[in-house]
Formats: structure tokens, sequence, C-alpha cells
């Protein structure tokens, strides 16, 4: 059976570049795979004009729903709201894949981690995209003729490569595989434990047997 898979794309909102490259390669991933893969925005998802703890918990819900997760690494520093994201989804045993295209070099390499804090590395059911994202854009220069070819060729080439990881990574085995009852209450306790009223934007625990249900039907728990 050919499942639709939805995706959490948890990365920086905060300019006009990080909201276009988002939406950007949300939409190639989509037209990559067929819409096999159907991605989950928080930029579209958040309302500016309610507070920041509505949007937090909103970002939650949504997280928590989703089937896999796909965390923007990139920058010096993480952003701190992805971090979160990337923990929650790993705290629910979420198939995950990191991205960076970022070619600056720091973190903790040199005792065998990434280019960020080795407390967000070896998590289980994850895996890591890396490239160079200017040496990208300079090939897709040299194939193209005007800018619309130039991003064609760019994010096509990112989906592909991202669309690998999320196709291998949802295939590994669920941590708690076979044991939904423990998965509920992994589950419910996600929307126990941020506080701040966050379940009563679900239905309780109709919410939760929806979700599992369906990541259980999807082979993904």
């Amino acid at each position: 059976m050919n499942h639709q898979f939805t995706i959490y794309f948890g990365g920086s909102l905060f300019n006009h570049k990080d909201l276009t490259g988002n939406a950007l390669l949300a939409e190639y991933i989509e037209k990559a795979s067929d819409n096999q893969y159907r991605c989950c925005l928080p930029q579209n998802v958040e309302q500016h004009q309610t507070s920041a703890l509505d949007i937090r918990n909103q970002d939650i819900v949504k997280l928590i729903e989703c089937d896999l997760g796909l965390f923007g690494f990139d920058g010096t520093e993480l952003d701190a709201g992805v971090v979160v994201e990337f923990m929650l989804a790993k705290f629910l045993d979420i198939p995950a894949v990191i991205l960076r295209s970022d070619f600056r070099t720091c973190g903790e390499k040199e005792i065998g981690g990434e280019d960020w804090n080795f407390m967000c590395s070896f998590y289980p059911r994850t895996r890591v995209v890396k490239f160079n994202a200017i040496q990208f854009y300079q090939e897709a220069t040299e194939e193209s003729q005007t800018l619309n070819e130039v991003f064609d060729i760019y994010y096509t080439r990112i989906a592909r490569m991202t669309l690998e990881n999320l196709d291998s990574v949802r295939t590994e085995q669920p941590l708690l595989k076979g044991d939904q009852r423990n998965l509920e209450t992994l589950y419910q306790w996600a929307l126990t434990f941020p506080g701040g009223e966050i379940d009563k934007l679900v239905s309780g625990t109709s919410f939760v047997d929806q979700i599992v249900a369906s990541k259980v039907r999807k082979g993904l728990a």
C-alpha cells in the first residue's frame, strides 16, 4: 500500500530568505516525491496576532501530528526553537532528517561530533544531510540560462537528497514497535508536560489514539 507521509519542516523563519527557502524546498520535496510526502511549514501555521504561547502550542501539536521531521541545522549556532522541535521529535521516536547547507564548520567535530553541539547528535532514527550551499548554487548557475532554471536545478538536487534519506529513515525499526499502549502514553505525556493548556487544542485521548493508529498503520511506530 502506498501511504502519504506528512513532514514537520522545522527551520529558521525570521527573514525573507528563510521563509522563501523553506517554502521552495517544501514545494520541491512534494513535487519530486509525486506528493508522497507533504510538508507542514510552521510559517504557514503560526498566527502572529495571537500570543507566543499560542504559537508554541500550535507548533507542538503539528509536530506531534506529523509522520516525520525535517530540521534545518544551519548557522554557527543552531536556532533554539528548531533544537526544541527536534528533541521533541526524538522524545516521540519520530523519524527525522537533519539538513545542513551551511559550509562553515564548528561544533564538536574534533571529538567525533557534527557541526553543532553533540547533545543534538547520535539519536536513533535520524539521518544527516550535509552539503555546501554555495557550491551547489554555483554549479546550478553554470548549467542555467535563467534564474528560474538555477532554482529548479538547485532545489531539485536538494529535494532528491532529502527524499533519499526520508525514505531510508522511515524504514528503520521503531523503538517501541508493537507496544502501542506505551506509545499512546508517551504521546499523551507530550501533550501534558509542556503545560500552557496545550491539551485544550486537541480532543484528548481520541486525538492520541488516532495519531498513533495512523503511524502504526504506516509502519512508523
